[in-house]
């Protein structure tokens, strides 16, 4: 008989040390979990590099005497219309960063969790919404700035979403949050002086609406489902 056979173990070496794997092994099994920690993993860097730039962005502006916190939103004014892109990196000083960062910390990292081009997705809804919410309604004279739309819109995205999404797991996550932060959602009201209750209500409806934009695929393919069961 001619020919080399299928199972000659030359080959079979060769062919293995090409794979870069040792003689006599099996090929690994790939881990399930590998998705989740690399997720886990870019979303942790992402939320941390956010607040190293706003740490790094407050340095800058105590070192100008407080001149950045001029770039925030005034309201109906037209320079005030660049604040919309500056304003959630901006605080009113260290005490006011240092009350967003826990927030910041925890809201962002969960949102990021939904998947990262959906959390960023969703931040950049709020952020729009918020800002020309704030720059719309907001009291003549004023400067509004601070990270508190972006947490008040995490809020809502992470407690309506598994909502319109039928998704247990998320309105799980979504109640856990909703316990846990819940109590901060009366800062959507007018009340307390220097307090921009326009930026946590504008902030907060931006998190509903990526809400219901982000979950427009669960929802469709919900409306299938029904369509398939009633033809």
């Amino acid at each position: 008989m001619t020919g080399g056979s299928s199972f000659d173990p030359e080959r079979i070496a060769a062919l293995r040390a090409q794979l870069g794997q040792p003689i006599g092994s099996t090929p690994a099994k790939p881990s399930s979990f590998a998705p989740i920690k690399q997720l886990w993993l870019r979303a942790g860097v992402i939320i941390t590099a956010f607040v190293a730039l706003l740490y790094g962005v407050e340095g800058v502006d105590n070192l100008d005497h407080n001149q950045l916190d001029y770039n925030g939103i005034e309201p109906r004014e037209a320079d005030g219309l660049w604040g919309i892109l500056w304003a959630p990196v901006l605080h009113h000083g260290w005490d006011h960063l240092f009350a967003n960062t826990l927030p910041v910390i925890v809201l962002g990292f969960i949102t990021l969790l939904a998947g990262i081009g959906r959390g960023l997705a969703a931040t950049a809804i709020i952020w729009i919404v918020a800002g020309v919410g704030v720059w719309l309604t907001g009291a003549t004279g004023s400067v509004h700035l601070g990270a508190s739309s972006l947490i008040f819109g995490w809020l809502t995205f992470l407690i309506s979403r598994g909502w319109f999404a039928r998704n247990l797991l998320q309105i799980g996550i979504g109640l856990v949050v909703l316990a846990i932060y819940g109590s901060v959602l009366w800062g959507v009201l007018p009340g307390q002086p220097g307090i921009s209750w326009q930026g946590h209500l504008f902030g907060a409806m931006g998190g509903v609406l990526a809400g219901w934009v982000l979950s427009g695929d669960e929802r469709r393919h919900r409306r299938g489902d029904r369509a398939g069961v009633n033809a």
